[in-house]
């Protein structure tokens, strides 16, 4: 599908020696390496068979592990797809707090690493079979795959992604009143409509996506929507 989307390790460190938080491979979401080899199987048989792939014995055979093991790590269903969706979401890298960008190059290389990724994830066919599960699986009750979806994948990137943007602001590389109001414009640059026509089916446009130049054009268009205001003017929102 995509050429980049098949990434499932990525390096802790970024190309300047930077420190990154969600790196899958060394549990960042407290995961040990043997329940994400298991998690990664999990989503191999979601992505391939659907949701009745994805049973507790049909995951113990295939990761060679037993369905005692898979109890004591994740629990009951709902557990392990909560664990599933933390793993998936911990593929999109930020900063870690301690290395926060300082200069506008590294906010700025800090933004296009963030957008690859985001578009690297959401466009995986991993997290088209599980958004595809959760709207076939809506209850009403805030449970399920969605209302774990929103928690464990979409609020935390969120979260992480509010906390990338103030530091930029309070570099002085951007202004904004508002750290939600920006991230949405963010996003919307970087996915448009690439993931909604991706999970209608339409690949037309995703296979011949080229990630890095999607990334680079977005985060050039929130760079100049969010310039820092000069003096006396207002700040964007």
């Amino acid at each position: 599908m995509l050429a980049a989307a098949g990434r499932s390790g990525q390096s802790e460190m970024g190309g300047d020696g930077s420190v990154f938080d969600g790196d899958p491979a060394s549990g960042d979401a407290g995961f040990s390496a043997r329940q994400n080899e298991v998690l990664e199987v999990a989503l191999r048989l979601l992505v391939e068979g659907g949701d009745r792939a994805l049973t507790t014995a049909a995951l113990a055979r295939a990761a060679n592990c037993s369905k005692e093991s898979l109890y004591k790590w994740f629990g009951d269903r709902d557990g392990l797809l909560a664990a599933i969706v933390t793993h998936q979401a911990s593929r999109v890298r930020i900063i870690d707090a301690a290395a926060l960008p300082k200069t506008r190059d590294e906010f700025e290389a800090a933004l296009q690493l963030f957008a690859e990724d985001l578009l690297t994830v959401l466009l995986s066919d991993t997290s088209l079979a599980l958004n595809r599960l959760s709207v076939g699986s809506v209850r009403g009750d805030n449970s399920g795959v969605g209302a774990v979806l929103l928690e464990r994948g979409k609020r935390r990137i969120e979260e992480r992604a509010h906390r990338l943007l103030e530091a930029g602001q309070a570099g002085g590389h951007i202004g904004f009143a508002d750290a939600a109001s920006a991230y949405q414009t963010l996003y919307g640059l970087i996915i448009g409509d690439l993931h909604i026509n991706a999970l209608l089916g339409d690949q037309s446009a995703v296979s011949t996506l080229s990630i890095g130049e999607q990334a680079r054009g977005a985060v050039a268009r929130f760079l100049t929507l969010y310039a820092p205001a000069k003096a006396g003017s207002k700040t964007s929102t």
